[in-house]
């Protein structure tokens, strides 16, 4: 039973892992919004990113322009990641 907890938590810790990624990805997009080629990669992650970056942009307002919204939303995943592994 431990083992299968165990590996159930470590796949979920993966899972976040590779999600931190993608917004990672997202974020450093955004800078390039006005290449053609960095709005092609924004068409593929933004729709798996956006849905959770939105729940942060909602309670928290962009300050002059610039978004921290991932950056919360980045600290609550490691947080999560962090705690799987240790089960």
């Amino acid at each position: 039973m431990y083992m299968e907890v165990s590996f159930l938590a470590d796949t979920l810790a993966n899972l976040i892992n590779i999600y931190l990624l993608l917004i990672i990805i997202r974020v450093l997009l955004s800078w390039f919004q006005s290449q053609d080629w960095a709005m092609s990669v924004m068409g593929l992650v933004g729709p798996l990113t956006d849905p959770y970056l939105n729940l942060f942009r909602s309670v928290i307002p962009p300050l002059g322009g610039i978004d921290i919204s991932p950056i919360l939303a980045i600290f609550l995943l490691q947080f999560v990641g962090s705690a799987l592994t240790g089960l």
